[in-house]
């Protein structure tokens, strides 16, 4: 059941390539599957027991080949500025800062992976930017900051579900 769930994530992947076409409607119907599709596969893995290492670590990694690959798109366009790119991928700076400090003390492969839930947060906040942006809903300028605080979050979070390893 876990590669049902694991191709059901693979999805958000072809999805991302709606965003070529350059009608709204196209782009939110691939954001609405995707958003569909990131619940789904979570539900089936929890509902049938088939979490797996491989899922938890490929379920979030389609999800930042959509949102990525959107919002290149709309920064290509003129429609999403680079600031608010850097900020919409704080939770992944905060990823890759404490995924270097378990490399770097070789306790990587200690680390628990499983979803956060200021990743959660923040994927839905990035999806929901994204349908703005695509439908010229202006973005008020402090879902950008909450997208720097929940990057934070996602640091302690990581921190805490991992604290032997960074105590030790």
């Amino acid at each position: 059941m876990s590669i049902v769930c694991n191709l059901i994530s693979a999805l958000r992947g072809p999805l991302a390539l709606l965003f070529l076409r350059e009608e709204p409607m196209a782009r939110v119907l691939a954001i609405l599957l995707a958003m569909c599709t990131d619940v789904l596969d979570g539900f089936i893995a929890r509902r049938f027991q088939c979490t797996s290492q491989f899922g938890a670590f490929f379920d979030p990694l389609m999800d930042r080949v959509f949102v990525i690959f959107g919002m290149c798109v709309l920064v290509a366009e003129g429609a999403l500025g680079q600031h608010e790119v850097f900020t919409m991928l704080s939770r992944d700076y905060a990823i890759v800062l404490f995924g270097s400090y378990l490399v770097l003390t070789g306790t990587w492969s200690q680390c628990q992976l499983r979803a956060l839930w200021c990743g959660k947060a923040t994927t839905i906040l990035q999806f929901l930017v994204l349908m703005s942006v695509t439908l010229g809903i202006p973005v008020p300028g402090e879902a950008y900051s909450l997208f720097i605080l929940l990057g934070g979050c996602a640091l302690v979070e990581m921190i805490l579900l991992n604290r032997p390893m960074v105590v030790s």
